[in-house]
């Protein structure tokens, strides 16, 4: 009687691949799904669609030789990854940065935190069925990508930071502009607030969907926005401030939901601080050089290990690095946040109907190369 029953409810039961190509999941990433009619009992990620070996190849070249890596990683946080990167080898090497430089990495820096937090405040709303906001936050986006290009030659994988400072100045076209975004960004985000935030379509999809607690939290190592949403009032730039951010003025948003849509209100907050941190940054900028003149073509390591943490748009980053006096490395580990905040997925998850497994993992803001190093 019991084995009759038990081989009935299987036949209701069934797998489903959600990728590893998916339109919710914006990369190579494959989640294998055991359902029971809408219901996900068992979510499963599997990885290693995209992996290239960064960390392997950062020990088969010299130290400095390894920063346009970084941008591969996380192709939405590139200048983050370059200065998290630049900070290490600095910090190893016993390098002083130029103030001005310091400047114009937080400057860049949080122009490119707020376009990695446009293009997933547009892409999450098209994951759930919302067309037009996607079209005002690229439109938003362009803007900063136009700026970041003239400065530095590219508009998605840049390598700006240099050992000791950045390859090139910036100048009064690029403030002007960016001064001009600011602008521009500002008088747009009551726009948002009416056409998405107030939403309540938007609302219900998103509240009670998924339950990030402290103690989750902890035991997964995820930080960043999501960690804020769960109320921890945790980020590198003031508990561990590192550059020059303990020179600005600028609030941590958080939340006490714990769900999607503290995450989504989290993210939203956090681009009116980099604004302001960016505003206060132009209003400061010293006078003077760029670059440390004094960095050495063939950059030696002092022997021992070295570790590094910057707040890049998804959580911690670390680059960790381990020396044997030569200028190569002899071992490179990154700690990327995507890879712990998607870590959560099987126990978030699980009991979850598929179409908020959608907006469950949509609020993880994943990259997958920076997932698959």
């Amino acid at each position: 009687m019991n084995v009759d029953v038990i081989e009935d409810e299987r036949q209701h039961q069934f797998v489903l691949n959600m990728g590893p190509q998916h339109p919710s999941t914006h990369g190579v990433l494959r989640v294998l799904l055991k359902m029971e009619g809408e219901y996900v009992l068992d979510p499963q990620p599997v990885l290693g669609y995209v992996h290239r070996c960064h960390e392997k190849i950062g020990e088969y070249k010299p130290a400095r030789a390894f920063m346009p890596n970084t941008a591969r990683m996380d192709y939405l946080g590139a200048l983050i990854y370059n200065q998290g990167y630049a900070m290490l080898l600095e910090r190893a090497a016993g390098i002083e940065v130029p103030r001005r430089a310091e400047y114009i990495r937080v400057i860049t820096s949080e122009l490119n935190r707020i376009q990695s937090h446009l293009l997933w405040y547009g892409a999450y709303l098209l994951d759930l069925g919302a067309f037009t906001p996607i079209m005002y936050a690229f439109d938003d986006r362009e803007h900063i990508l136009d700026t970041l290009e003239d400065i530095c030659g590219s508009r998605l994988t840049y390598c700006y930071c240099r050992v000791g400072g950045v390859c090139k100045d910036i100048d009064d076209k690029f403030i002007e502009r960016t001064r001009a975004f600011i602008e521009r960004l500002r008088g747009r985000l009551p726009m948002y607030e009416k056409l998405v935030n107030g939403n309540i379509i938007v609302q219900k999809r998103m509240k009670s969907v998924g339950n990030y607690t402290p103690e989750l939290c902890a035991r997964y190592g995820v930080t960043g926005p999501l960690l804020r949403a769960a109320g921890v009032e945790y980020d590198l730039r003031k508990a561990e401030p590192y550059s020059v951010y303990s020179e600005f003025d600028f609030e941590v948003p958080t939340e006490q939901q714990g769900d999607a849509w503290a995450a989504f209100n989290v993210r939203y907050r956090e681009i009116e601080q980099s604004l302001r941190i960016v505003e206060q940054a132009l209003d400061k900028l010293p006078e003077g050089e760029v670059m440390e003149a004094k960095v050495p073509k063939k950059l030696r390591l002092p022997q021992g290990d070295y570790n590094c943490s910057v707040e890049a748009p998804r959580g911690e980053l670390s680059y960790y690095l381990v020396s044997d006096g030569s200028d190569i490395p002899y071992r490179i580990k990154v700690r990327t946040p995507s890879y712990s905040n998607l870590s959560v997925v099987p126990e978030v998850c699980k009991g979850m109907m598929i179409a908020d497994v959608v907006t469950s993992m949509g609020a993880l803001d994943l990259v997958i190369p920076e997932i698959d190093r």
